[in-house]
This record gives C-alpha cells, sequence and structure tokens, in this order.
C-alpha cells in the first residue's frame, strides 16, 4: 500500500528535504507551501504534488482539506510551516513581528491539523495507523537572549502538540514532535534578521558541522517509518557542537584530556 502526506512549508530548507525524502521512499507527497513556482521546481525533481496556500488563512486552508480528501485517505501530516523574525528583547520586540510568528508557528499549526484530521482518520482505517508529526524548535523547550517572540511562539507550538497527544488518546494516530536546534538553512536566519546576508551567516560562522535540512528530513521520516505501535513524543536534534540552545562551539571540536 502507497502511503500519502502532507508537508508544508515545503518551498525551502526542512519541508523541501522532507518532501524529496518520503518521495525516494515511496510515498506520495502533497507539498504545500506559500510560493508557487518553488512549488513547481519541487514537483519537478521530486514528482510530487502542490498546493500553493497561505496557511494562515481560514479559506485556504480549508480549500487545501478538500484538495487532499478528494485524492484519498492520508496517512501523514508534517507540519513544517513556520519561522522567526528578529532577536530582540521582550521590551524592544516588535508587536506586528510576534504577531506574525504566532499566526505562522502557532496559529497555522492548529488550522492545518483541525482541517486534515478527518483525512488522517481516513487513512488511519485505510492503514491501520496515522502520524501528525510538528516541527517545533529547541525554543519551544529552551529560552535564551533574544528569543523573546520565537520563544513564546514556539513554547505555545510545543503545548498545542501535547495537548492534541492527550486529546487523540485511544484513536491509532501518533502525535510526534521534532526540536531541532542549529540548521544552517538557506532561508531561515536570512528571514530572521530581514534579509541581512552577513547578520544570518554569523549565526553559522566557525561552528563545526551545524545540522542539515537533510538531517531534520532524515529524523522526521525514521519517525513516520516506525512499527505504528512505537510512538516518538518528542525527538529534541542538535549538532554536537551545540550544548544549549544558544551555547555553540566555535572551532574544532577535539577531545580533553
Amino acid at each position: 500500500m502507497t502511503r500519502r502526506a502532507v508537508v508544508t512549508g515545503a518551498s525551502t530548507g526542512i519541508g523541501w528535504a522532507t518532501v524529496a525524502l518520503l518521495r525516494s521512499h515511496g510515498w506520495e507527497v502533497v507539498a504545500v507551501a506559500r510560493r508557487a513556482e518553488r512549488l513547481e521546481r519541487l514537483a519537478a525533481e521530486t514528482g510530487c504534488d502542490v498546493f500553493a496556500a497561505d496557511l494562515t488563512d481560514a479559506a485556504q486552508v480549508a480549500a487545501l482539506a478538500e484538495h487532499v480528501r478528494s485524492a484519498g485517505p492520508l496517512h501523514a501530516l508534517v507540519n513544517n510551516a513556520g519561522g522567526a523574525r528578529g532577536l530582540d528583547s521582550v521590551e524592544a520586540g516588535s508587536v506586528d513581528d510576534w504577531r506574525w510568528m504566532f499566526e505562522a508557528n502557532v496559529i497555522a499549526t492548529k488550522q492545518v491539523t483541525s482541517a486534515l484530521l478527518p483525512a488522517l482518520r481516513d487513512g488511519a482505517e485505510d492503514a491501520g495507523s496515522g502520524d501528525i508529526v510538528t516541527v517545533t524548535s529547541i525554543a519551544g523547550h529552551i529560552a535564551y537572549a533574544g528569543g523573546s517572540g520565537y520563544n513564546a511562539a514556539k513554547f505555545a507550538e510545543h503545548a498545542l502538540v501535547a495537548v492534541l497527544r492527550i486529546e487523540l488518546a485511544g484513536e491509532p494516530l501518533r502525535v510526534i514532535e521534532v526540536a531541532p536546534g542549529m540548521v544552517a538553512t538557506e532561508e531561515f536566519s536570512l528571514n530572521r534578521f530581514g534579509g541581512d546576508r552577513a547578520r544570518a551567516d554569523a549565526v553559522y560562522a566557525e561552528v563545526p558541522d551545524p545540522l542539515t535540512a537533510e538531517d531534520v528530513a532524515e529524523t522526521i521520516v525514521h519517525a513516520l517509518e516506525l512499527p505504528a505501535h512505537v510512538n516518538l513524543d518528542l525527538i529534541t536534534v542538535k549538532p554536537v557542537a551545540q550544548g544549549l540552545g544558544s551555547q555553540t562551539v566555535k572551532g574544532e571540536l577535539r577531545v580533553k584530556r
């Protein structure tokens, strides 16, 4: 039986890598993002289905749900869409940035999950189980200076996932949270710093082997393909060079004697 997944935030980074890996494992995938032109490139490379939508817009999410259900059961949802803006204090942070982060990370996750649960239940009846994977961040577990709005949004998304797991107990639906640490992707830090390339690149400068989007995609797909009775509630994945959220090693890793 061919399994089918929806992956949000698929136009770049972790989402793109997850779509590509799922397709290489034989999954059917609906890739979702706002930028239609990027999705078309992804479709040409991987053979996935695509759906362009702003997931903070309820009407567009409803259209996505109709598109998904019209093609049959859904076996997995990967909530990956989101992002950060700014590295400011609570006092100085932009309310507009905070509002955008809550909409992109929390409201979008809630809307998509609610809209696609009927299709996921169909998939669970079809295959015996279904999965909801939400990509949060260690920023949803560890506060750090400058985190402010992003910490607040990701802590809220983490709570959403925890409550959802309680609510779905008794159904054959796994609720999985993947919380990455430092991941060097093409756009995350660039978007956080308003397109300032030098500031974005400085985040990863001299840090040995930050995670890649492909590393996180491997983690997601591994969790999805475990036996159906095994639920990885929370997976925290960081590069070896990262201790806590804001603690990273610069330069070569060396054995201490």
